[in-house]
């Protein structure tokens, strides 16, 4: 990929990350020492990661899918690479570089102590939350099974899902019941792309998507995502689907969260709007409805 965007004129350093968290501070580097861009080359947890650094800079990420599943490139409608077509990674790249810049929002978490950090995609606590921490980090034969490894992991684990007992503010209304899932979204896709939860979510506009699945256990868990999965979730008597701009999360016990499938800690936890605080290239691909605002040509591209 070094040599696509040097054959386009573009200056480019590579640099691997070797531990939880070094996206950050990579991007972070990056943006003190004015680079304009910041190729994103992983998941969606890398790209929460790099999104973590870059927020309320003016250097641009650019998400290269290089994940288990990817779930922000298929929003984007990006050609996705396998073992089988690792050509489609160059294709990838290239309809960044036939992309537009946008802004886009970014969610920020922060705990009882005033410690926080941005999240790109979504924060989840109940199954999600759970399921994460106990798969995260996944050991090597995981990873090398892919998507397949995520499964095996999350179907030993799930017969154990505990019910969350939460309340859920949002803007000032509090939603109090048995949840198996408060889930905030700022995109459209959940589960790894395959569902899609939002269909109409915009990027920024300056709100998240928050959607509370009251249940029980493993029984109630599987109806909600099967429902999800054929587009029923919205008018299901136990989904609660609000829009808003500051929510907070308290459980009994605390209930761990997740945020771009990374471990987030646990319950009680704040969660808020940045709006517009990330520059976006937004491949060629991207629907056009997912801004509200028109995007600008990347810098130096003819």
């Amino acid at each position: 990929m070094v040599e696509l965007w040097q054959a386009h004129g573009w200056q480019v350093t590579t640099q691997a990350t070797n531990a939880p968290g070094h996206a950050t501070t990579l991007a972070q580097q990056a943006a003190t020492a004015g680079h304009q861009v910041v190729l994103a080359a992983g998941g969606d947890g890398t790209l929460g990661e790099v999104a973590n650094g870059l927020a309320g800079t003016e250097t641009i990420m650019a998400p290269l899918p290089m994940g288990t599943a990817n779930s922000f490139a298929r929003e984007l409608l990006m050609p996705l690479p396998n073992r089988l077509e690792k050509y489609k990674l160059r294709e990838a790249a290239q309809t960044l570089l036939a992309g537009r810049v946008q802004y886009m929002d970014i969610g920020w978490l922060e705990d009882e102590k005033g410690h926080g950090r941005n999240w790109l995609l979504w924060a989840g606590t109940g199954v999600d939350g759970y399921l994460v921490n106990r798969v995260e980090p996944r050991p090597r034969w995981s990873k090398r099974l892919g998507r397949l490894g995520y499964y095996i992991q999350s179907l030993a684990a799930a017969p154990h899902v505990p019910t969350m007992k939460g309340i859920v503010e949002v803007d000032g209304v509090c939603y109090e019941d048995n949840f198996v899932l408060a889930l905030i979204s700022n995109c459209r896709l959940y589960a790894g792309g395959q569902i899609v939860l939002s269909p109409d979510a915009c990027l920024d506009d300056g709100l998240v998507e928050v959607w509370l699945f009251r249940g029980n256990g493993l029984a109630d868990t599987v109806q909600f995502l099967y429902e999800a999965k054929f587009a029923r979730h919205h008018h299901h008597p136990n989904v609660t689907h609000v829009d808003g701009r500051a929510i907070t999360i308290r459980a009994t016990p605390p209930a761990p969260c997740q945020t771009d499938g990374d471990k987030a800690g646990y319950t009680p936890l704040h969660f808020s709007v940045k709006t517009r605080a990330l520059r976006l290239l937004a491949p060629q691909t991207a629907p056009t409805d997912l801004f509200s605002l028109p995007g600008e040509p990347l810098p130096g591209s003819s």
